[in-house]
C-alpha cells in the first residue's frame, strides 16, 4: 500500500498489489485494549492497525544490505546501473518484490528497460 493521505482518525492508501490493485481504502484509528492487563487501571489506546514500512531511493540504498525489498517502477528506470544496484541489494532473491507500471519494452508486458552505458566499460 502507498499512504496517500494521513488525517487524525482515518489513513488513506492505494493497494498496488494483489487483486485489489487500484483500489483506495481507508484505514480507521482504532481503541485497542489488552485482554490479559495486570495493571491496576484499565488501558485503552488508539492506534492505525498498521505495520510500518520504510522507503528509500534506490541511491541512496547503495552500499546496504536488505533483509527484503519491494521495487516499485511506475517507470524504467534512468541512468546507468541503476536496477543493478536496487536489485543486488537482497540477501535472497526470495525477498524481493518487483511492481513494473506501466511498463512496455519490445512490446511485453511485465519488462522494464536496464539502462547501461558501454562507454563505462571501455
Amino acid at each position: 500500500m502507498i499512504c496517500r493521505a494521513l488525517q487524525n482518525k482515518v489513513i488513506e492508501a492505494e493497494i498496488i498489489s494483489g487483486s485489489h490493485v487500484g483500489s483506495r481504502v481507508f484505514i480507521p484509528r482504532m481503541t485497542l485494549s489488552p485482554s490479559d492487563s495486570n495493571l491496576p487501571f484499565i488501558l485503552n489506546r488508539r492506534q492505525f492497525p498498521i505495520r510500518v514500512a520504510f522507503s528509500l531511493t534506490i541511491n541512496k540504498a547503495q552500499g546496504q544490505t536488505l533483509s527484503r525489498v519491494g521495487l516499485y517502477l511506475p517507470q524504467p528506470v534512468f541512468s546507468h546501473g541503476q536496477l543493478y544496484v536496487a536489485l543486488s541489494r537482497i540477501t535472497s532473491y526470495q525477498n524481493i518484490k518487483v511492481l513494473i507500471d506501466n511498463g512496455c519494452v519490445k512490446s511485453q508486458k511485465g519488462w522494464t528497460r536496464n539502462v547501461v552505458y558501454k562507454e563505462v566499460f571501455a
